[in-house]
């Protein structure tokens, strides 16, 4: 079981809960979370501060006989989204809510944490509290500050996200990709705006717009092999001012998914061939601006994924399911592109699913989690 009681463990969570913050305005959260890291046994802690990223924490932890260095880390912002949950500590902070979970996610490091300060781990342990998860890749920016050199590189990196799908406290992973990478696409097409008695004398933007959507709907059905799968999406579009006035300008923004970043950069490829086509046939500029950040996929490592899913799949304490990747972003890929690592899921049982305004995790999910993840890594520090 963890050092810190079931009882302040869910009284953490709730007061982690009530404090929801913003990608990178996450102050109140890391003062909140130092100071219950203060009152840890600091014999083997150390805490470290990024100047140049002032809401991030970490911790290092010394191990007794270090052969390596095990990363664990979890997110720590909310989302814009007003909660509709009604619980007596529900966000204080109109219009922001963890609707993601990542109150969760705190409160199972801290339990990890408070369990190896009291118990030397073998290995040396660095616990990342990452800011800016939902947005602003919060994990690429801390890797580009040089945050992991030296005695704070992990040689593997772990984390979790919950589930509300999944019963509470039930671990779930798989071999590959856990969550698909994801891409920002922003396309504006000029042309001349003009009457609209008079089109010969215009170059139409909305017209030319809907030929460029109709012929990205064919990049995943016919450029993508179907078994590997992909996602584009173009949810937003405004073109014109009044209906008597044909359009000079459009601009469409949406987002790709893909399971693999070879995927990916093949549908980044295609709609930037699509965009030249459209420019070329309607005599327009298209510019196809694709942002990704460091919301790569989260490609698990196969040998320590597959140590992981041993681990799980042996341990009579742990319910452990076999689960399929998702489409849903995270940025913990762009460290599991530089540091090998594995991902993977906390059931936490709720009708309400991520990103709701009524998302209620089951916080019985908590104690088991912390007690899973906690064997696992004194499993792996026994290798």
């Amino acid at each position: 079981m963890p050092v810190l009681t079931e009882e302040s463990l869910i009284q953490i969570r709730r007061d982690l809960h009530a404090m929801p913050e913003l990608a990178l305005n996450e102050v109140r959260t890391e003062a909140y979370l130092e100071k219950v890291i203060s009152g840890f046994n600091q014999a083997h802690l150390t805490v470290k501060h990024i100047a140049d990223l002032p809401t991030a924490l970490l911790v290092r932890v010394a191990g007794s006989h270090p052969k390596r260095t095990l990363g664990y880390r979890t997110d720590i912002d909310a989302l814009p989204v007003s909660e509709k949950t009604g619980l007596p500590f529900a966000s204080k902070n109109p219009g922001v809510m963890h609707a993601c979970g990542h109150d969760i996610h705190m409160t199972v490091a801290l339990g990890v944490l408070s369990y190896f300060s009291e118990h030397q781990p073998t290995d040396n342990m660095i616990f990342f509290f990452q800011p800016a998860e939902e947005s602003k890749n919060g994990g690429k920016l801390a890797y580009e500050l040089g945050v992991f050199e030296g005695e704070w590189r992990p040689d593997e990196f772990y984390g979790l996200h919950d589930n509300p799908d999944l019963p509470a406290g039930a671990i779930g992973c798989r071999m590959g990709t856990l969550f698909a990478g994801t891409t920002e696409v922003n396309i504006d097409l000029e042309g001349k705006g003009g009457h609209a008695a008079y089109p010969q004398d215009a170059n139409d933007m909305v017209v030319a717009a809907a030929q460029l959507i109709g012929q990205v709907q064919t990049i995943i059905s016919r450029s993508i092999d179907p078994i590997e799968g992909g996602v584009i999406t173009l949810g937003k579009m405004e073109a014109g001012t009044i209906r008597n006035v044909i359009a000079g300008h459009a601009h469409i923004e949406g987002t790709i998914r893909g399971l693999t970043q070879t995927m990916i950069q093949k549908i980044d490829q295609r709609l930037q061939e699509v965009g030249a086509g459209i420019a070329k046939s309607f005599n327009a500029q298209v510019t196809v601006t694709l942002n990704q950040g460091g919301y790569l996929p989260v490609e698990n490592d196969p040998e320590l994924t597959r140590r992981f899913i041993t681990y799980m799949k042996q341990n009579d304490d742990v319910t452990f399911i076999e689960t399929e990747p998702a489409m849903t972003g995270e940025d913990f890929g762009y460290l599991l592109s530089k540091i090998p690592g594995t991902m993977f899921w906390l059931g936490v049982e709720d009708d309400s699913q991520l990103h709701s305004a009524t998302l209620n995790p089951d916080e019985s999910a908590i104690a088991k989690g912390i007690t899973g993840i906690t064997g696992f890594l004194e499993s792996r520090m026994a290798d």
